[in-house]
């Protein structure tokens, strides 16, 4: 490995290291009552070199929130790559369903930047989401045109998908409550991918 390519991957770890530790803290404070410091405690940096990627706070919260929905648009590439709404719809709902129980923090974070009006991302993720969930919207129009799913308004569908596997993340206090006090197994975890991807395709028509 070459010294330019060492100090790339250094920078490249680093950054996921940053942007995991800011993740796990405005979660858990909220981005008022955190700190350059605070974060930099839980990255396991030095606060010059928390510094040296990102220098305002306002900079890491907005790298998170778009690490995030640069992750989630990668969940959504089964729409660009297969044609067949069952197989487009199931995978998107298995990826989602896998980040809100890898990545749950991160969907709390995005949670209330949207609650309180997206006031960090602001116009940028006008520029970036919109555009984004209008092509989605396109190709489940189209589905319902070629009458292969029952009519159906496409940004409810997608709205539906987001609240259902985003509960989990959200929620997971709850989640974990009513499972007497214990975090979903895997086995439990399964049958919540399998419910929430059968309800939501027998609701257009489809057979899981």
């Amino acid at each position: 490995m070459s010294g330019r390519v060492h100090k790339i991957e250094i920078r490249r770890r680093n950054t996921e290291k940053i942007l995991r530790a800011a993740e796990k803290v405005f979660a858990e404070n909220g981005y008022a009552a955190t700190s350059m410091g605070d974060i930099a405690e839980q990255a396991q940096l030095p606060r010059s070199n928390l510094h040296y990627y990102f220098s305002t706070k306002d900079e890491l919260f907005r790298a998170v929130l778009q690490d995030l929905l640069e992750e989630w648009k990668q969940d959504a590439l089964c729409f660009e790559n297969f044609d067949d709404p069952r197989v487009v719809l199931t995978s998107y709902i298995r990826a989602k369903m896998g980040h809100s129980r890898s990545r749950p923090l991160g969907s709390k974070i995005w949670a209330e930047e949207m609650l309180h009006g997206a006031p960090v991302l602001g116009v940028n993720l006008s520029d970036s989401l919109v555009p984004w969930a209008k092509l989605k919207e396109e190709k489940i129009r189209r589905w319902v045109a070629e009458g292969r799913i029952l009519p159906v308004e496409p940004s409810a569908l997608l709205y539906m998908i987001w609240a259902s596997t985003q509960h989990y993340a959200d929620f997971g206090y709850q989640v974990t409550l009513l499972n007497e006090g214990e975090p979903l197994s895997e086995r439990a975890f399964e049958r919540a991918v399998q419910t929430v991807t059968a309800v939501i395709l027998r609701g257009i028509g489809l057979e899981p």
